[in-house]
């Protein structure tokens, strides 16, 4: 009899299941998630083409201001190995070129313009943006320290120039 009455329950809850109002409501609720995954589906679409005009523009901008800066910006390794595995180091360029040097000796090129690659992209540039600042103070010193030798190496030949000129005094 065990048999027989646990044989019967799925039954009975397979017929609860088919009963007409129960299957329309189901049918709504999918219709209805469809519906809401199709305009989902849309933003997705037209804020993937707003991203990638945008990551277009910003390596347009990066590459300009490392031209007088640096040639790549260090990336935190550690940061990296969280989600590459064992990165040893790694450095973006300023086309938007992550250089990965991973400690068992292998390099791998991971281009973050790419779509596929924009969760790595966010990574990165959170990590290697706050380093902009060092690099326009360190380029600010370079400059102040290059006024100075120009400026005191000019005032010394302008002396020697008066002097020249006036060979009388």
């Amino acid at each position: 009899m065990e048999t027989a009455s646990s044989q019967e329950k799925p039954e009975i809850s397979i017929k609860e299941e088919l009963k007409p109002g129960r299957q329309r409501a189901s049918v709504l609720e999918i219709l209805g998630s469809l519906k809401s995954a199709q305009e989902d589906i849309g933003q997705i679409i037209e804020l993937s083409s707003e991203e990638e005009t945008l990551v277009a523009e910003f390596f347009k901008s990066l590459s300009i201001a490392m031209d007088s800066l640096a040639q790549t910006i260090p990336v935190s390794a550690e940061k990296l190995s969280k989600s590459l595995g064992d990165v040893a180091q790694a450095t973006v360029d300023k086309s938007g070129y992550l250089v990965l040097l991973y400690r068992n000796g292998k390099i791998e090129l991971k281009n973050l313009r790419e779509e596929r690659h924009r969760n790595l992209m966010v990574t990165v540039l959170e990590d290697a943006l706050p380093q902009f600042k060092q690099l326009f103070s360190d380029q600010l010193q370079k400059t102040e320290e290059r006024m100075n030798f120009f400026s005191t190496i000019t005032k010394e030949m302008q002396r020697i120039s008066v002097a020249l000129s006036n060979p009388d005094t």
